[in-house]
C-alpha cells in the first residue's frame, strides 16, 4: 500500500507539467535564423524539454552540424523565448547523436518547399548522402528535370540547383 499523497502534491504536479508545456511551446516556435520558414521544431534540432534533477527546466538542441553559424544564433533565441515566455530555464548542446536531415518532420519538408527550398530527398542512411546524387523536384514547378550548378547553396547545408523546365534556380537542402 503506497502512502497518500501530500496535500497539494497533485498541483504541484500541474503547475510542473503546465511550465514543461509552455517552456516547449516557447522553444518549438522558434524559427531558424538562415531559414526562417522552419522553427528549430520542424528541424528536428530540439532534441528534449524537460526538468533536470535541480528543478530547472532543460532545452537541449542538436546543430545542424558543429560547423553551423547559426548554433549560438539559434541558442540565444531559444534563451530569449523561454525568458520572455516567463520561464526559468537552461538551454544545452548536445551534439551525439548527430543530427541528420531524417529529424526533418513532414510539415518541415512542406514548409521548405513552399519557401522555394528542396527538400532532403531520401534518408541518410548511412551512405555518402550528403554528395550522392539524386532526382531533386523543382519545388516552384515540381518537374525533375532540374541540374545541379553548385554543390554549395546560400548555406553549406545546401546545393544551388537551377529547373531546366521554368529555368528557376532554387536551394536543394542536401540529405545529411
Amino acid at each position: 500500500m503506497s502512502p497518500a499523497p501530500a496535500k497539494n502534491e497533485g498541483a504541484r504536479n500541474e503547475v510542473a507539467d503546465f511550465e514543461l508545456a509552455r517552456a516547449l511551446e516557447a522553444a518549438s516556435a522558434v524559427p531558424d535564423p538562415e531559414v526562417p520558414c522552419v522553427t528549430v521544431a520542424d528541424l528536428g534540432i530540439l532534441r528534449d524539454v524537460s526538468r533536470a534533477k535541480d528543478g530547472v527546466i532543460t532545452v537541449k538542441l542538436t546543430p545542424t552540424y558543429s560547423g553551423c553559424p547559426a548554433v549560438i544564433a539559434i541558442e540565444m533565441a531559444v534563451q530569449s523565448a523561454l525568458i520572455e515566455a516567463g520561464i526559468d530555464a537552461r538551454v544545452e548542446r548536445v551534439i551525439t547523436p548527430t543530427w541528420t536531415t531524417d529529424w526533418i518532420t513532414p510539415e518541415g519538408r512542406e514548409k521548405l518547399r513552399a519557401y522555394g527550398i528542396a527538400p532532403p530527398v531520401g534518408s541518410s542512411g548511412g551512405r555518402r548522402a550528403f554528395f550522392s546524387e539524386e532526382t531533386v523536384a523543382c519545388p516552384r514547378c515540381g518537374s525533375n528535370n532540374t541540374s545541379k550548378v553548385s554543390e554549395f547553396g546560400s548555406t553549406a547545408c545546401k546545393a544551388h540547383y537551377r529547373c531546366d523546365d521554368c529555368a528557376e534556380p532554387f536551394d536543394y537542402f542536401k540529405c545529411i
